[in-house]
């Protein structure tokens, strides 16, 4: 366990290694820690020696291979680690790094299970170390005001349906490309339609349907294309498409009694995604655009509070449990050509206003500069 000596103080920075060297590391987390005021990078961990001396260089960190993890676990260098390594792996870092009293912030979805979410929440409770699962939405301003708008204002009266598509074109070269299902477009980009009608609707679904398809011509191991239903209590419904085989599309929509609100861009990042929705009420309509926003910067910036004021964050390991267990119900759902009941479940905690980080963007590196890396966009 981190000990007194060894631990940020409350004015202090918390260092951090990072696990896995992936895309979403070398392109976003990475550039995006020059922009936080109280992180630092401190470790690079990969399973790549040439990866991780290259990148070492460039940011001006320490460079480990994985079997150099526990020592560097116990080292004192680090305080906390944000694994990005594909999803199958994240209990196999995040669980011995927690057991040490080492914080985790952990890329999404959490694992590939129910039991593997809860084995990583008890190991947070042993060690004593803060788990954040890396909602980077739930920290930016668009969003924040958008669902606080819905869930706790009005905006929309009732809000009874929500729709979305989210659809990239994704090389099969890439790991995602030939993952299964854990690493495939469900859990993957489904996430962001299902946590965002989760905390829109402010309840949690209790029935899950799934149909998938697999497009000619591509070389998915998975169902590459799958519409996803969802009962809600209280009768409403939620419907979102996900799909590695298509044009890059984004968008969702909620109707209710009084409105509907649709909003595109919705779940991307970059330095020119700014987040906006368009609200529609008794045949007026009005648009509310916001600045784009360093997305993993302001998550880091605001696990780190979290860490040195001794903090619980909000996106814990119950919320990315919370989506995996429907992740769960959906490959069943697509195994058995079924609906799957759900266990009714709460959430006593959902994203707050407070949470909001308006960060400026960094430029992220092009996908020629990413080092022993296959671009995930074909």
């Amino acid at each position: 366990m981190t000990s007194p000596e060894t631990a940020p103080s409350s004015t202090g920075s918390v260092r951090y290694a990072v696990v896995g060297l992936g895309q979403i590391a070398q392109q976003a987390f990475l550039p995006a820690m020059a922009r936080t005021t109280n992180s630092e990078l401190a470790a690079l961990v990969t399973g790549t020696p040439g990866k991780a001396a290259e990148l070492a260089e460039r940011y001006g960190a320490s460079a480990h291979s994985y079997d150099d993890y526990p020592a560097l676990l116990a080292s004192g260098d680090i305080d906390a680690v944000y694994v990005a390594t594909p999803v199958f792996r994240h209990r196999e870092f995040a669980e011995p790094a927690l057991e040490a009293g080492i914080h985790v912030l952990l890329e999404k979805p959490m694992e590939v299970s129910v039991a593997d979410c809860r084995a990583l929440v008890d190991a947070a409770q042993r060690g004593g170390a803060q788990l954040m699962v890396a909602y980077r939405l739930h920290h930016e301003p668009g969003t924040l005001e958008l669902v606080t708008r819905v869930r706790d204002e009005g905006l929309v009266g009732d809000p009874r349906l929500f729709t979305a598509v989210f659809s990239q074109d994704i090389d099969e070269a890439n790991h995602r490309g030939h993952s299964g299902f854990w690493g495939g477009p469900v859990p993957d980009m489904g996430n962001y339609p299902l946590n965002e009608v989760r905390n829109l609707f402010g309840s949690e679904p209790v029935e899950v349907f799934a149909m998938g398809v697999s497009t000619p011509g591509r070389g998915f191991n998975f169902d590459d294309t799958v519409a996803v239903t969802l009962r809600f209590p209280g009768e409403r419904l939620a419907q979102f498409t996900i799909s590695y085989a298509g044009e890059a599309t984004e968008h969702f929509m909620v109707v209710g009694t009084e409105g509907s609100v649709s909003a595109q861009p919705c779940f991307g990042f970059g330095p020119g995604v700014g987040i906006s929705y368009t609200v529609t009420r008794g045949g007026r309509t009005e648009t509310c655009t916001h600045d784009p926003v360093e997305q993993f910067a302001g998550q880091t910036e605001y696990f780190s509070e979290c860490i040195l004021t001794g903090t619980a964050p909000e996106a814990d390991g119950e919320e990315g449990l919370l989506d995996i267990r429907v992740h769960e119900a959906v490959l069943e759902s697509l195994q058995t050509g079924r609906p799957v009941r759900l266990e009714p479940a709460g959430r006593a905690v959902r994203p707050s206003a407070d949470q909001a980080r308006s960060l400026a963007p960094v430029e992220e590196p092009e996908d020629d500069e990413l080092v022993a890396q296959v671009p995930q966009n074909g």
